[in-house]
């Protein structure tokens, strides 16, 4: 028999709010998050906007007994802890993370039949941190030593602290997960930028569907709003330069031939996977079947031209792993960065499977108003998707400048629809590429 895998939970976090409701909200509502900078002093950088996470503080979202554990998080791990809670909460599940005096026999699954997939980005050191243990390691002339950094005798590496590198390993935000809530069956760290968060969807499913786990932790997180971050995405042309925030606020506009660039954001989503069969046993509230999904490869995101074939791939694989064809979809959710290179060669694929009826399919744009989260962009679209086939509504987009033509990407205010199928699709720095089609459930 067939293995039907549904959403049943749901945690996000961006700039928009934590929870996926405030997500979804602020998109409706057409709200920007993007505001100056203020995880650091953005002053001398070219890029001073970003969609930044506020109001978060960690502890509200882990046990008191596990508290010690914040100090080695780095904030990609702290983002996708709460995204994590607020998914378990979500789809009304006890874990190890619910209570301290839980036993196993409390808990809605056994820990070897729960697994997690979470995706993740290349996380920066702080640099107040990494700067003063370097300042230590000086020559004779005041200049940077190797050998003072970790040679013999060397002082560098001894100012920080021995647990430094467990804040900065990217398979760090599955472990803390995986640790806090309990989960003891495959777990996995997906690092492909963008599409990781689809990836690990597409994971988690195939887990589910050949027995080895009755429910997963599926979706990505990343925070790129440090020094490193942002001129790392700075120097792959990922960003408009931009200093003062109403121009942040309007400046990304999907598909649009002039735009500008993108904008830094960050954050991510967390979902619920379950077996359908034991969702309806406890008679778990469903958002949404998760039904095909699809990967590729592209040879070089920024020499696709108008037509990345590898993305289109994925797209079809996803389609036909769903069992429908390109007439069946009513929604798109796809990467949509307003930055050119990647956006032109997206819409080449989109037109090469939908044809002439790409212009009546309502594209969904998240990151005018969150920014690119990079690797936690693919969590922030499996939430958007599901909702709006929960809610049966398609967001309000922002867009200040005139998407091409033949697309449904302009402004919009939110507005009801029937929907039944929605794609989800995204490329990647890296040239990967993942789609996941989700459906309706009434």
């Amino acid at each position: 028999m067939t293995v039907q895998v549904v959403i049943s939970g749901m945690g996000s976090v961006s700039a928009l709010g934590i929870g996926a409701e405030a997500l979804f909200k602020g998109l409706c509502a057409g709200t920007s998050g993007l505001g100056r900078i203020t995880r650091f002093d953005p002053g001398g950088f070219p890029v001073q906007i970003g969609g930044e996470v506020r109001d978060l503080n960690v502890k509200d979202y882990v046990p008191k007994s596990y508290r010690k554990s914040i100090k080695v998080m780095a904030r990609d791990i702290e983002l996708a802890v709460a995204a994590a809670k607020s998914a378990v909460e979500d789809a009304g599940l006890l874990t190890r993370g619910s209570g301290e005096d839980l036993t196993d026999d409390q808990l809605t699954y056994r820990p070897e039949r729960m697994g997690c997939n979470i995706g993740a980005g290349l996380i920066a050191a702080e640099t107040d941190e990494m700067s003063a243990a370097m300042t230590t390691a000086r020559n004779e002339s005041g200049g940077f030593s190797y050998r003072a950094w970790g040679g013999e005798g060397g002082r560098g590496m001894e100012a920080l602290t021995p647990l430094w590198l467990l804040k900065y390993l990217p398979n760090m935000l599955a472990c803390h997960v995986t640790i806090i809530h309990g989960a003891e069956g495959p777990s996995n760290t997906i690092t492909c930028s963008e599409a990781s968060g689809l990836l690990t969807l597409g994971e988690s499913m195939r887990i589910i569907e050949r027995g080895a786990a009755d429910m997963c932790f599926s979706g990505s997180v990343e925070s790129k709003l440090n020094p490193m971050g942002l001129l790392r995405l700075d120097f792959a042309d990922r960003l408009a330069h931009l200093t003062t925030v109403p121009e942040g606020q309007t400046v990304v506009s999907p598909y649009d031939p002039n735009t500008r660039g993108g904008v830094l954001g960050e954050g991510g989503g967390i979902v619920i996977l379950e077996n359908a069969q034991t969702a309806a046993k406890r008679n778990a509230k469903v958002y949404a079947e998760a039904v095909g999904f699809g990967g590729s490869h592209s040879d070089a995101r920024y020499s696709a031209g108008e037509n990345d074939e590898g993305f289109g791939y994925a797209i079809e694989n996803a389609l036909e792993d769903a069992g429908i064809t390109p007439e069946q979809v009513d929604l798109i959710v796809p990467m949509a960065s307003g930055v050119p290179e990647l956006d032109r060669p997206e819409l080449g694929a989109l037109r090469r499977t939908f044809g002439a009826r790409l212009a009546s399919i309502p594209l969904v744009t998240i990151q005018p108003n969150v920014g690119n989260c990079v690797a936690g962009a693919g969590g922030l679209q499996v939430v958007v998707g599901a909702m709006c086939l929960h809610t049966q509504t398609i967001p309000a987009r922002i867009h200040a400048g005139r998407a091409a033509s033949g697309i449904d990407a302009g402004p919009s205010p939110s507005r009801s629809a029937k929907l039944e199928y929605a794609l989800l699709c995204s490329g990647s720095l890296g040239g990967q590429n993942a789609a996941v089609v989700l459906k309706a459930r009434r």
